[in-house]
């Protein structure tokens, strides 16, 4: 992990996974995952890549085991496959690679989602760790991915910190 000389937090990678069997034909323009590396970048984050994917199980959990193991990246947010159609795959996908779960943050997006539409119920994101990685899974569409990150990003920074640095207090007195 690199520091930097002043005081501001160290520098943080993440990647993008966009899984979308329409964004990967070529057949829908990717919005979601363009506005999610804008978003990451703005909070000072280094997004090594962005792909986009198939809603192919074992491709996405192939590609999240790759940023972790080999890349050591810090942050993996995806975005699509969380929804009720037969060919959402991405939460199982996470499921098949992380060590922790982390519910707290996906509750928390479904939560604040649902205040602004009730099919955010809808829904089956997950969150977790894979070794000191934090995967995040995000709907499909730009505003969702906007109003998701735009709401958790201060804690997913916190819990960063815990991850990465391991020690720190959730605590506040």
């Amino acid at each position: 992990m690199v520091s930097l000389s002043d005081n501001r937090k160290p520098l943080r990678t993440a990647a993008v996974i966009v899984a979308s069997d329409k964004g990967f034909a070529k057949e829908r323009e990717d919005t979601s995952g363009e506005a999610l590396v804008a978003i990451l970048k703005r909070a000072g984050y280094v997004v090594y890549e962005k792909v986009i994917l198939p809603d192919e199980k074992n491709l996405l959990s192939d590609k999240m085991i790759e940023y972790v193991d080999d890349r050591n990246i810090n942050l993996i947010v995806t975005t699509g496959g969380t929804g009720l159609s037969i060919r959402d795959c991405t939460p199982e996908a996470t499921l098949a690679v992380i060590d922790r779960n982390v519910p707290g943050i996906a509750e928390a997006i479904r939560a604040y989602s649902l205040t602004i539409t009730k099919r955010a119920m809808l829904s089956r994101g997950i969150c977790g760790i894979r070794k000191q990685t934090l995967i995040i899974n995000l709907p499909g569409s730009k505003k969702a991915v906007e109003e998701s990150m735009e709401y958790i990003l201060d804690e997913v920074e916190h819990g960063l910190d815990l991850l990465l640095e391991g020690s720190g207090e959730c605590a506040r007195i």
